[in-house]
């Protein structure tokens, strides 16, 4: 039988974790509950099943795709996942348990967004993605979801639990759409945001990884021929009587990489320490602070950093808002889905300025962090009408966003150009131009007595 290790609660509130032994995933839930024990999570971690049978579809409970066959919501999906042709291992029947990508998890949010949009309660509409869900890491996780629904929880209380699969701020987003009662549009945000951020992270790598192999093959051929050539045309020199030097720069460098080679213990040593003293500095509160805040004020990404985190502050503002929740509590929950602590900080320093009266949009303006473009509207916005402004605010936002990241992408590839051929200067100067000179043979007339 399948092994389950649980999390649970007792009526005294006493948390328990155990390990058992149960027909299914449902069975387990009925026997904790005759027994007043309420269960938070319930994680498979082994099956002493050799074989499975081919599962049935539940009675009820309907495909996915014909959902979305039968919608006009197309047009908030990217379905293009589920046009790739098969591999030939699920041609085969072969199925090879992969870790979960970010495509699964916006496939699993695409799918929970269609089916909330069609009216499906969340008990529902889980029990139809676990049986469309191919990856079987995912779907194990999506049971625990639903047993966690199932017994009362809300969907971001179990996801808390996979925070090395949900990113942090996909959770508060979850987290934002059920505390306020607009799970669906949160659902929409969450893919927008899945997306956008892998979009990006790829427009990144492609201008970052081609030129950082390039740099490494540089830096290995210089070394390379620092270690081989260069001792090379020494020895051919001496050899032939020649009192031709290599030039300066060449002499210099082979000396800093014969010290490196006898002594690179140091250097590692030096670096280790550095890096630990970082890492040990960034996990105090006031180093966390300060990196945090290095983040938003940092060169060229500082202010994409900080637009995106008040972006997500915004729309879960936005959608507390528009669910007639004050602002107080709007701004007490819609901080949850901000990481760093310097804008968590100040969010908190706005609830403390309602509490004593004043306008919660001054902590804002002190910071230093907001444009004042920002500032103007949120104070327009508090004379007029709230809600209409954040979503102006919003607009604003994303134009600003897209018109940093084009500066970004403009920028980043002339940076790394640069220091790409300041490193391939060095190797001509140090590496090519004493081959050259073998080339040419000027120094035979040395050797020669000429």
């Amino acid at each position: 039988m399948p092994i389950y290790v649980y999390r649970a609660v007792t009526d005294n509130g006493t948390i328990i974790r155990n390990r058992v032994e149960d027909i299914n995933r449902n069975s387990l839930i009925k026997k904790l509950k005759r027994n007043n024990i309420t269960p938070i999570s319930i994680v498979q971690v082994s099956n002493r099943i050799i074989s499975k049978p081919k599962q049935r579809q539940k009675r009820n409970i309907s495909d996915v795709s014909d959902i979305i066959g039968g919608t006009d919501l197309n047009e908030y999906i990217n379905t293009s996942k589920r046009n790739e042709p098969k591999s030939l291992l699920k041609k085969l029947g072969i199925n090879i348990t992969t870790r979960i990508t970010t495509r699964d998890i916006v496939i699993f949010t695409q799918d929970l967004y269609l089916l909330k949009k069609a009216n499906f309660n969340n008990i529902h509409a889980l029990s139809t993605i676990i049986e469309t869900t191919e990856n079987e890491q995912l779907r194990e996780i999506i049971k625990d979801i639903l047993a966690g629904v199932e017994a009362g929880e809300n969907m971001y209380t179990t996801m808390e639990y996979y925070s090395e699969v949900f990113p942090y701020l996909y959770i508060n987003m979850i987290r934002v759409g059920e505390l306020s009662g607009s799970l669906t549009k949160s659902l929409e945000e969450a893919v927008q945001y899945l997306d956008e951020n892998e979009k990006f992270n790829k427009k990144i790598r492609g201008i970052l990884v081609p030129n950082a192999l390039m740099l490494v093959a540089i830096v290995a051929m210089l070394i390379i021929g620092v270690i081989v050539i260069v001792p090379l045309i020494q020895n051919l020199f001496k050899s032939m009587g020649s009192d031709r030097q290599l030039p300066a720069i060449t002499l210099w460098f082979a000396g800093v990489v014969d010290v490196l080679m006898a002594y690179w213990y140091i250097p590692v040593i030096i670096i280790v320490g550095i890096v630990a003293a970082i890492i040990a500095y960034i996990n105090t509160p006031k180093g966390k602070y300060n990196f945090d805040y290095f983040k938003y004020t940092m060169p060229l990404f500082g202010k994409l950093i900080f637009s995106l985190d008040f972006l997500r502050f915004s729309k879960a503002m936005l959608l507390n808002l528009n669910n007639g929740i004050r602002i107080q509590d709007s701004l007490e929950t819609s901080k949850n889905v901000i990481k760093n602590s310097v804008l968590r900080s100040i969010i908190e320093s706005s609830i403390n300025d309602i509490i004593i009266g004043q306008s919660w949009v001054e902590a804002f303006e002190k910071s230093n962090l907001a444009s004042p473009m920002i500032i103007e509207m949120l104070n327009i916005g508090m004379r007029t009408d709230l809600k209409e402004m954040m979503g102006k605010l919003l607009e604003y936002l994303q134009t600003d966003i897209d018109n940093t990241i084009a500066k970004i992408m403009k920028v980043l590839p002339e940076i790394v150009y640069l220091i790409v051929g300041i490193a391939l200067i060095f190797v001509v100067i140090v590496v090519l131009v004493p081959c050259i000179q073998v080339y040419m043979g000027g120094w035979l007339f040395s050797a020669a007595g000429v």
